[in-house]
């Protein structure tokens, strides 16, 4: 595990926000600027132009909405992620929505946050998230985990479902359980990103499903060994 980060006023918190409101985004960038060990150093307003700036300013934190007019924060986090394995990402949403926040541990974003939060609270989120801590409380995280598995499937999720897929998508379907991105399945089955994407389209629409959540729900059915142990690619 790598240790702490540690920042300072020389080497400061590099933030980059996303949020479709301009002026969220001022007051955002005025809060989290005016402390010494904290930099923005750039922001988006649409998931388009997150995707193209924030791999170019390589922030140690991003900011993101959840919901967005061409699409969502937390695809934003997953890709980012995919692309900067290191950032720290944290969701913020006008929302309390249970769903989001499942769809977020998914992504692998650090933390959640409501926008109705404090600033002094946002700024220690930040600081907090920067330092390889989370902000997703373990108990809420256990519960809605176990509160979806136990809910009747949405979704097929009878094993003749799970038996229609290849080997290869079970190591991924597997692998998608554990909240990895595509760039980490990648590295642990010895396949490019691209072939990754490929198979999770693929065996998303075997599954029935549109989201990635619910495909890592439907992980918990499969009976197989650890991805990656034993099949060669």
């Amino acid at each position: 595990m790598s240790e702490p980060r540690t920042f300072t006023e020389q080497n400061p918190i590099r933030v980059f926000l996303l949020d479709d409101h301009e002026v969220v985004r001022r007051g955002l960038a005025d809060l989290l600027d005016s402390e010494p060990d904290i930099s923005v150093i750039g922001d988006a307003g649409t998931v388009e132009q997150a995707l193209v700036r924030g791999p170019a300013l390589r922030p140690d934190v991003a900011v993101l909405d959840v919901r967005l007019p061409d699409g969502d924060g937390i695809s934003v986090c997953r890709e980012l992620r995919s692309r900067m394995p290191g950032l720290r990402c944290l969701m913020l949403t006008s929302f309390d929505d249970e769903e989001a926040l499942l769809d977020a541990i998914m992504a692998g974003a650090s933390g959640y946050v409501l926008k109705q939060i404090k600033g002094s609270d946002l700024v220690s989120a930040v600081r907090t998230v920067a330092s390889g801590q989370s902000m997703l409380d373990p108990a809420t995280t256990a519960r809605l985990m176990r509160s979806l598995r136990a809910e009747p499937a949405a979704g097929p999720a009878e094993p003749s479902e799970l038996a229609t897929l290849s080997p290869r998508e079970r190591d991924i379907l597997a692998l998608i359980g554990e909240g990895l991105t595509n760039r980490e399945i990648g590295k642990r089955l010895y396949l490019s990103e691209k072939t990754v994407k490929n198979h999770i389209s693929r065996l998303l629409a075997k599954l029935g499903v549109q989201r990635r959540v619910q495909a890592a729900v439907l992980a918990t059915h499969l009976d197989q060994p650890t991805p990656g142990e034993h099949r060669p690619s």
